[in-house]
C-alpha cells in the first residue's frame, strides 16, 4: 500500500512547546577542562512563558580558582570557602530538573560537567533531552542579524531584561529570555513541538520534517518499504520511479527515523526531498523482508541503493568439457556437462581463485581449441614450466585428464591440495625477501577458501528441492519453505496455532519453483546466502528435507588453517596430516 500526506495523529504530532517544562541552565567553572572544578550553579524552571522556579547556590571546588576566572566571574575564593560541596549540591539540582527538557548556551559544555559530576559521585545520568541555544540561534538566525552567537550579542539583539554577566543564574535568566525569543522565531519556521525543536537544532529541514507523516499509517511489523516519486515520462504519461528500497522489523519506526536527524547520510537527505511518497509490504518474518528487498532491489535498481543492484553480473569459473579442458570465467551456468563455481560477485576475485588454481594445477591457460592428434606451436607458459603442454601433444588426453580431475576434486570436496601446492613458492618468495609477491600469492590462497565455503552453501541448497524449516522466536515459530536455494514461502505460528499445521499450509501456498542449471540456486546467490545463514543459526529446526544439505569435509579454513597448509615445513618441524 502507498502511504502519502494524511492529517497528523498525536503521536505525529509530538509535545507542545506551550506545555513543555523548560530547566535552562549555567554553570560557572574554575576553567574548561576536564580537570575543572564548578563554583556556581544557577537554574531557571519555565513552562508556557511563566517561571515555575529558581535554583542558585555556590560550590566549593576545593580548589584555588585562577585569577582570570575571578576577575572574569566575580566568584573569588573566598566567596566559596563556606559553600556546599558538590557532592551535596548535585542531589538538589538533578531533583529541580527532573521532568524538564535541558537548555543551556552552549550546551555541550554545561552538560559535559554535570554528567561528569554524577559519574563522579555515583548518581544516574537522567539522559534529559537538551537543547543548545547556540545551536538553535545558528539556525535560526540570519548572518547580517547578529555578528556572532554568544549570550550577550543575543541578550542584546532580543532586548532581554536581564544583562549576562558571568555569573550563573544571572545567565541563566539571560538565556531564557533569548531562548523564547528563538522560540517565537522558529515557530514561523514550522517548529511547534519539542520534537521539532530538535530535530531543528540537529539541521532537520522543515520540509523534511514535514514527511514524517508518510510513516503515521505503517504498522510496527517486519516488512519491506521503498520510496517513489511520481512524475511523467516523456510522452507524458503518468510514471512512478522507485528511489529506495529497505527493510525492517519495524517498518513504522525505520521509515519515521528518514525524517529525523537519525539520518545523516546526505543521499538520504537528498531521497527524501525528492521523493513523492513511501509504500510498504508487511512480512511474516524478518528472511522474508531480507529476501524481499533484495528481489525489489534486483528488479527496480533504485538510484539510491548502492547494494544488490545488480545481480545479473555474477560471474562462475568453469572447467571447460573438450579433449583438454581450460578454466573459462563465465557470465551463467549452462546445461552443457561442464562444471562450474561460483559465483563471485567481482571479475578481481574470480581472477585471484583463477590464478590459485593455475599455480597448483599446470593447466592450459589459453583458450585455443587444440587437436589431441596434431601438435600446434608452445607458449612461454610451458618454456617456464607453468602449463603442461598439451598443445604440442606433451602429455596425452588421459593424463591431461587426470590433471583436470585433481583439480575437479579440489573445488567439489578438498581444498587442501591447492593450499600445499603453494609451499615452494611461498618458500622462495619468503627466502629472497620478496614479502610483496608473497602477499599476492596468499591473498590468491584465501580468496580460493573463501570461494569454496560460498559456493558449497549456495550449490548444496541449489540442489535441494525442498527444506521447510522453522526457528522459535520468542513466543511465535517463523516456519520458511525453500525450494532450490530460492525462498518460496514463508509463515508464523502464533501462540496457540499448531506449527505443524501452519507449516502444512505454508507449503501448500509455497511458490512452485523449477530446478535451476548446474550449481546455481533458483534466486540471485546473495538471496540464498541469507537464507543459508538463517539455516545455520542455532535452534533452527528442519521439519522437513528433499534432497541433501551438506558441506565436504575439506572445503573452507578455520584460523590459523592457512599457515598450516601452505607454509613451508622447516627443519624437523612436521604438521600434522
Amino acid at each position: 500500500m502507498t502511504s502519502l500526506p494524511s492529517q497528523p495523529t498525536i503521536d505525529d504530532l509530538g509535545t507542545p512547546l506551550s506545555q513543555v517544562t523548560f530547566c535552562v541552565v549555567d554553570l560557572e567553572t574554575t576553567g574548561g577542562g576536564v580537570d575543572d572544578r564548578v563554583t556556581e550553579i544557577g537554574a531557571v524552571k519555565v513552562r508556557g512563558g511563566e517561571v515555575l522556579g529558581e535554583f542558585q547556590t555556590l560550590v566549593n571546588p576545593r580548589t584555588h580558582i585562577p585569577p582570570l576566572i575571578a576577575v572574569l566571574t566575580g566568584i573569588t575564593d573566598t566567596m566559596v570557602a563556606d559553600a556546599p560541596r558538590l557532592a551535596a549540591v548535585l542531589p538538589g539540582f538533578l531533583e529541580f530538573a527532573t521532568g524538564c527538557v535541558l537548555v543551556a548556551h552552549n550546551a555541550g559544555f554545561d552538560v559535559g560537567f554535570l554528567k561528569r559530576a554524577c559519574a563522579e559521585h555515583g548518581y544516574p545520568w537522567p539522559n534529559p533531552a537538551v537543547v543548545d541555544t547556540v545551536s538553535l540561534a545558528r539556525q535560526a538566525m540570519l548572518r547580517d542579524e547578529v555578528r556572532n552567537h554568544k549570550l550577550a550579542t543575543l541578550a542584546q539583539h532580543f532586548h532581554t531584561e536581564t544583562t549576562p554577566n558571568h555569573r550563573a543564574l544571572t545567565d541563566a535568566r539571560a538565556t531564557v529570555s533569548v531562548l523564547h525569543g528563538l522560540l517565537e522565531r522558529v515557530g514561523n519556521l514550522g517548529v511547534h513541538t519539542v520534537e521539532d525543536l530538535l530535530e531543528f537544532t540537529r539541521r532537520v529541514s522543515p520540509q523534511r520534517r514535514a514527511k514524517r507523516t508518510w510513516a503515521a499509517d505503517l504498522p510496527h511489523a517486519p516488512g519491506v518499504y521503498w520510496f517513489v516519486a511520481d512524475g511523467r515520462d516523456p510522452a507524458g504519461a503518468p510514471r512512478r520511479q522507485v528511489l529506495y528500497v529497505g527493510k525492517s522489523r519495524d517498518l513504522r519506526a525505520r521509515v519515521r527515523s528518514y525524517f529525523t536527524a537519525a539520518e545523516t547520510r546526505p543521499r538520504m537527505d537528498e531521497m527524501v526531498r525528492v521523493a513523492t511518497g513511501v509504500e510498504h509490504l508487511v512480512c511474516s518474518t524478518e528472511l522474508q523482508a531480507e529476501v524481499l528487498e533484495l528481489r525489489l532491489i534486483a528488479a527496480h535498481a533504485p538510484r539510491y541503493n548502492r547494494r544488490s543492484k545488480f545481480p545479473e553480473r555474477q560471474l562462475w569459473l568453469k572447467v571447460t568439457r573438450e579433449p583438454y579442458p581450460r578454466l573459462s570465467i563465465v557470465r551463467q551456468c549452462l546445461a552443457d556437462g561442464a562444471d562450474y563455481f561460483g559465483p563471485f560477485n567481482r571479475r578481481s576475485t574470480v581472477e585471484a581463485v583463477q590464478a590459485a588454481l593455475y599455480d597448483a594445477f599446470p593447466i592450459r591457460q589459453c583458450s585455443t581449441r587444440l587437436s589431441p592428434k596434431r601438435a600446434s606451436g608452445g607458449c612461454v607458459l610451458a618454456e617456464l614450466g607453468r602449463c603442461c603442454a598439451p598443445c604440442q601433444l606433451a602429455v596425452s588426453t588421459e593424463e591431461y585428464g587426470r590433471l583436470v580431475d585433481r583439480l575437479r576434486a579440489s573445488l567439489a570436496s578438498d581444498i587442501r591440495p591447492v593450499l600445499r601446492a603453494a609451499r615452494g613458492r611461498l618458500a622462495t618468495l619468503v627466502e629472497h625477501q620478496r614479502f610483496e609477491e608473497a602477499g599476492v600469492v596468499t591473498e590468491r590462497l584465501t580468496s580460493f577458501a573463501r570461494s569454496a565455503v560460498q559456493h558449497h552453501r549456495v550449490s548444496s541448497l541449489a540442489g535441494c528441492p525442498q527444506i521447510v524449516a522453522a526457528f522459535r522466536d520468542q513466543f511465535d515459530w517463523e516456519i520458511h519453505v525453500i525450494r532450490y536455494g530460492r525462498l518460496a514461502g514463508a509463515a508464523r505460528a502464533r501462540p496457540g496455532d499448531v506449527p505443524q499445521a501452519v507449516a502444512r499450509a505454508a507449503v501448500a501456498a509455497a511458490e512452485q519453483v523449477s530446478a535451476p542449471v548446474g550449481p546455481q540456486p533458483a534466486a540471485i546467490a546473495e538471496e540464498t546466502e541469507r537464507i543459508a545463514s538463517w539455516l545455520e543459526r542455532p535452534g533452527v529446526r528442519l521439519i522437513e528435507i528433499d534432497g541433501e544439505w551438506s558441506w565436504p569435509l575439506h572445503i573452507g579454513l578455520a584460523e590459523g588453517e592457512l599457515a598450516r597448509h601452505a607454509l613451508p615445513i622447516t627443519g624437523a618441524t612436521r604438521l600434522p596430516s
